[in-house]
């Protein structure tokens, strides 16, 4: 008999999803649990058993190096069917203990669920594929509420927009808040890395078990403006300690290898009709660029080799203003102007998606010389910071004007076009995220965007072109029987890409 657990201490993660092939994490980031002897993941269709994947003890990792606590196992399972369906099931084995009257059975621990990729891009009437999309997570006061509203679209929400992979853009841990006022113990760190991974999880829980989930990390899952240790702000001096910064970076690498298990530069494709790629411009900044040269050179064959639209999820946006307080993309700007060169050379649509700027927004412009467009989709945050940390916001903006910026316009021999913000005669934007107010001395002391993620859907239609569907959705106004999350925009963005 199957008993399921009252423990939240668990975690099922699915990660990279192919077309006939899933990968899945398993395991706690809490403390106190006891490491199974015995446990397994089992693949359903439906409700048939196909297969398990048997997890004995020796099969365990440490998701942190120097700590005896916390575990984890990785699995795949292939030689699955494109499209299609499919349910996990995270178990553990107890064993008899005839002292209490406890017979051996297997406990269910977490479950999860997920579509393989499709084939082929859908056509228009067969459904959609999508991409679920948010960024900037901060665990204090969302009290489950993302987590919630994604496992409410995605159960029981319209099939269009049931994401079949999510992308994290960053963020999803903020390693260095309250950093000034914590133990600079090398042990210590370390603890408190690992709490704070295992926290944000738990409340993530039903976003990384609904589908493939894809994560990018930007700044906090290391520190503000990571690599970098010149940032103004006081309570990250203790950072310019060579010994607290080098266990501290330690620490955070090892969580976005073994828990987040971020790719470098990753691409896929659906047909012929979409291609897809994921980059890392965070973790191995230096002062000469975003990425090291092999890794940039691997994102460039990506986008100029393109024959059709392409999708590019990173974490921080290319419509950006210069930024002084911190860096952004046009910091490297060899790099910055060598990427859009790449993207804009196919002449194929390209598709932005990115976080980090805690607002939510859509905006379009002509990319170089051959007929590109680029649209740029950034979602965040899914849930503001708080307290002293609240003034930590954003709000969308028509802002910049024009793009590229005009040096890396005349260097590339483009002209810098007016970026397109649906604003229709105003300043503000169809597709902007709306905002709420900030209190004095309260939790969120500033005006901020709210807490939201999007869907971002692709189908191809007759002619052979792809149409992009995008929607914005809040993550703390739900209505309805079915407690369905409200919809941040009048009405859904479309276009069409080429």
């Amino acid at each position: 008999m199957n008993h399921p657990t009252s423990t939240a201490q668990w975690s099922l993660a699915i990660h990279r999803v192919t077309g006939t092939s899933v990968e899945v994490w398993v395991g706690t980031l809490f403390p106190t649990l006891k490491l199974p002897e015995r446990a397994r993941i089992r693949l359903l269709d439906g409700d048939r058993h196909l297969r398990a994947r048997v997890i004995r003890r020796e099969d365990w990792r440490r998701p942190f190096s120097r700590m005896k606590r916390r575990f984890f196992c990785v699995a795949t399972f292939r030689r699955l069917a494109p499209g299609h369906d499919y349910r996990l099931e995270f178990e553990r084995r107890v064993e008899t203990n005839q002292k209490i009257g406890l017979a051996r059975h297997w406990q269910r621990l977490r479950s999860g669920r997920f579509r393989t990729l499709p084939s082929r891009l859908p056509r228009a009437g067969e459904g959609a594929f999508t991409l679920g999309l948010g960024s900037c997570f901060y665990n204090h006061r969302d009290g489950g509420q993302a987590a919630a509203a994604y496992k409410a679209l995605h159960d029981r929400g319209d099939p269009a927009v049931r994401p079949d992979l999510t992308v994290l853009a960053g963020d999803q841990v903020y390693l260095d808040i309250g950093f000034d006022s914590l133990s600079l113990v090398p042990g210590e760190i370390r603890e408190r890395i690992a709490d704070d991974y295992a926290l944000h999880w738990q409340a993530l829980g039903s976003i990384l078990s609904r589908g493939g989930t894809w994560m990018l990390p930007d700044d906090h899952e290391y520190w503000n403006d990571y690599p970098f240790v010149d940032s103004p702000v006081p309570t990250l001096l203790a950072l310019k300690v060579p010994g607290v910064r080098r266990i501290w970076r330690r620490a955070a690498r090892d969580g976005v290898r073994h828990i987040q298990r971020s790719p470098v530069v990753e691409s896929f494709s659906l047909g012929n009709e979409l291609t897809v790629c994921l980059a890392d411009l965070r973790s191995h900044r230096s002062e000469r660029g975003f990425l090291p040269d092999a890794d940039f050179e691997k994102l460039l064959r990506w986008a100029r080799r393109r024959t059709s639209p392409g999708v590019l999820a990173i974490a921080q946006p290319l419509i950006v203003t210069e930024s002084r307080a911190e860096r952004n993309l046009r910091s490297f700007p060899r790099q910055y102007a060598r990427l859009l060169d790449a993207l804009g050379a196919p002449g194929h649509d390209v598709v932005v998606l990115s976080g980090d700027v805690h607002f939510g927004r859509i905006a379009s412009v002509a990319l170089g010389n051959a007929g590109a467009r680029l649209i740029e989709i950034i979602s965040s945050p899914l849930s503001n910071l708080t307290g002293l940390n609240g003034i930590a916001t954003n709000v969308a903006k028509a802002d910049p004007a024009h793009f590229p910026p005009a040096a890396d316009a005349e260097a590339l021999g483009w002209a810098s076009r007016p970026v397109d913000y649906f604003t229709e005669g105003g300043r503000r934007g169809r597709f902007f995220v709306g905002t709420r107010n900030g209190w004095p001395l309260s939790a969120y002391p500033k005006r901020r965007t709210r807490e939201h993620f999007m869907t971002v859907s692709f189908r191809r239609l007759p002619e052979g072109d792809v149409e992009l569907t995008a929607e914005a959705w809040l993550a703390r106004r739900r209505r309805g029987p079915a407690h369905m999350p409200v919809r941040a925009f009048a009405e859904p963005f479309r276009v069409t890409l080429r």
